[in-house]
């Protein structure tokens, strides 16, 4: 007599077992008889609770894209201020045109020297030196001017002297030994030799070559006090910079500011790029102060549109297959493709100011332009934080094409 074929018995784990354990086991059904050993999940379950903990309290790293403006730089101040205090974040490199370069020099020297909260009082008291700097100014702000001084307000019979003057007298003839007060401030404020040898982030500062027109980015490893003074050297204002056998002039001619360094060897996949003069504005300017503010801000905003056009038209290359460098494994078409955008603009409160506040950097106006930064962050930080990491925030194409 045959004997009867006996199948081996299964039974499901417990759901209500493995929902106090924390997660299902990846093997599924168990043979009967074999039970799970409930001190080895716990183990596993906890240590996979700490690791989201210490994951959850890291900061994260997030590269600056800081553009230039004169003045209204104080608005960037006030977006890394709010950054810096949040402590959530970690500034990974940061590529920094005219003032903001001078944002992200400071900003490291402040990191170098005592962290975020030292940052911050140092961003502050440089600001401060330059408001200061602001009585050497031909269009400093007067008492009997109609309008308020913390707009940063030029009389328009000024702008015309200031303007007709610049146009006839070049700088190498009213101001031939090249007087700068704002070198003063920064050999002052930042210790060049520590800040080559110890910066704790990689900076990218960008000039424009005098001969060429093409950008020039200084490294970490390049920086001078005369490398800040060529990125905002305005040439109506000051005489070329000189550094080696090149002369430059301000950044904002080639590179405002300069991205694809961040997205090549930035130390993050995640760039916050600090726009202060606006990709589009749909008002026709009617009047002359409104058409030299609209040249102005055209003249210094087009080389950031070309180069995020370049990073789009790389993107759709690495799209379609092509391999953007001769590297093995297509390194440069990987980042592209996974590097993450995210954007602060100044908006109408900044741009409404005109551009001869640019020039006008009082104390009153810094602090306001500096809250308005603040509040600008503090709103991307509560919409965007949590998307760091996993997602752009931002359609370029649709924000600056």
């Amino acid at each position: 007599m045959s004997r009867a074929l006996s199948l081996p018995r299964f039974k499901l784990p417990s759901p209500r077992r493995d929902w106090r354990l924390g997660a299902w086991h990846p093997r599924g059904w168990l043979p009967a008889g074999r039970t799970l050993a409930k001190g080895r999940l716990r183990g596993q379950f906890r240590a996979r609770l700490r690791s989201r903990i210490r994951a959850a309290a890291r900061p994260k790293t997030l590269n600056l894209a800081l553009q230039g403006g004169g003045a209204h730089g104080a608005f960037t101040w006030g977006v890394l201020d709010r950054l810096l205090e949040d402590g959530r974040i970690a500034v990974g490199s940061v590529s920094g045109t005219s003032a903001g370069a001078m944002n992200a020099v400071v900003l490291a020297h402040g990191l170098m020297e005592g962290g975020g909260p030292y940052a911050r009082e140092r961003m502050g008291e440089f600001w401060r030196s330059v408001s200061e700097i602001a009585t050497y100014s031909p269009l400093r702000a007067h008492p009997l001017d109609p309008r308020p001084a913390d707009e940063g307000h030029v009389s328009s019979t000024r702008m015309v002297m200031f303007d007709l003057m610049t146009r006839l007298v070049s700088p190498y003839q009213f101001n031939p030994l090249d007087f700068n007060p704002l070198r003063e401030v920064l050999e002052q404020s930042i210790d060049f030799k520590r800040l080559r040898g110890e910066c704790p982030i990689e900076l990218h500062i960008a000039a424009t070559d005098v001969a060429t027109g093409k950008p020039k980015i200084f490294g970490t490893a390049d920086l001078t006090v005369e490398c800040l003074l060529a990125s905002a050297c305005l040439p109506q204002l000051h005489k070329a910079v000189k550094i080696g056998r090149r002369h430059y002039w301000d950044g904002g001619y080639s590179a405002n500011p300069a991205i694809l360094p961040l997205v090549d060897t930035g130390a993050a996949e995640d760039t916050l790029i600090v726009q202060l003069d606006p990709a589009v504005e749909a008002r026709v300017p009617t009047d002359a102060p409104a058409i030299i503010s609209r040249v102005s801000r055209l003249t210094f905003g087009a080389p950031l549109q070309r180069e995020i056009e370049a990073i789009e038209r790389l993107r759709a290359l690495a799209g379609q297959g092509w391999t953007l460098d001769l590297g093995p494994g297509g390194g440069r078409r990987r980042r592209i493709r996974a590097h993450r955008f995210h954007h602060i603009g100044a908006g109408r409160r900044v741009r409404n100011m005109g551009a001869d506040s640019r020039l006008t950097p009082n104390w009153p106006m810094l602090c306001r332009l500096r809250d308005l930064g603040r509040n600008a962050a503090e709103i991307w930080l509560r919409q965007h934080f949590d998307a760091l990491g996993r997602r752009s925030t931002v359609d370029l194409t649709a924000k600056f094409l």
